[in-house]
């Protein structure tokens, strides 16, 4: 109970030090983002796909520039580097190509990733007599099953949902804001 306590006045500690204000920017970016994908979702996610292509492309090239400053792990900067610039390359040649791989490789992943959560969770319920891990290994499961059964679709689906949850949190995190606000105050 004392490590609960001690970790929760540590993270009220760290919201506490942060500026009301860039809590409320990010609130009101996260809804911006949010309504976008709802409007328009393939859109919103060319976009942030494309943006992710530059991210790369330029974080690549400032990964080898590093190299001059700092020369520890030179082979995995290079090679990081380079990845990066060709990746970046890619998905801002191909941006349209790119976004429907992208999306569908996330819905993949998150299949896979249910069917090891949901199997290490039965594992969890059946070596502890736990009806509740049970309960989430057999979802967990049956939402990864889901997932790659039509991965298309759920691509289809996946910007959507993620504008939901940013939506949702963006009015939270201004609502937060101002909470933080007055506490600072």
């Amino acid at each position: 109970m004392s490590k609960e306590v001690s970790a929760n006045s540590q993270i009220a500690a760290a919201v506490g030090s942060m500026p009301w204000w860039l809590v409320l920017i990010w609130g009101i970016l996260a809804v911006i983002i949010g309504l976008c994908l709802i409007a328009t979702p393939f859109t919103t996610m060319f976009y942030i796909i494309l943006f992710m292509g530059a991210y790369w492309f330029v974080g690549g090239i400032f990964t080898l520039i590093s190299l001059f400053g700092n020369c520890e792990n030179k082979g995995w900067k290079i090679f990081l580097g380079i990845i990066s610039i060709i990746g970046g390359i890619v998905i801002m040649t191909y941006p349209l190509y790119s976004s429907l791989i992208i999306i569908t490789m996330v819905v993949i992943f998150a299949g896979i990733w249910g069917l090891i959560i949901g199997g290490t969770k039965i594992y969890e319920a059946v070596k502890f007599k736990d009806a509740g891990a049970l309960a989430l290994g057999v979802l967990s499961i049956i939402f990864g099953l889901i997932l790659l059964a039509s991965p298309y679709t759920a691509a289809y689906v996946l910007p959507i949902v993620g504008g939901i949850f940013a939506l949702i949190i963006g009015i939270a995190a201004v609502f937060l804001s101002f909470q933080f606000k007055k506490a600072q105050a």
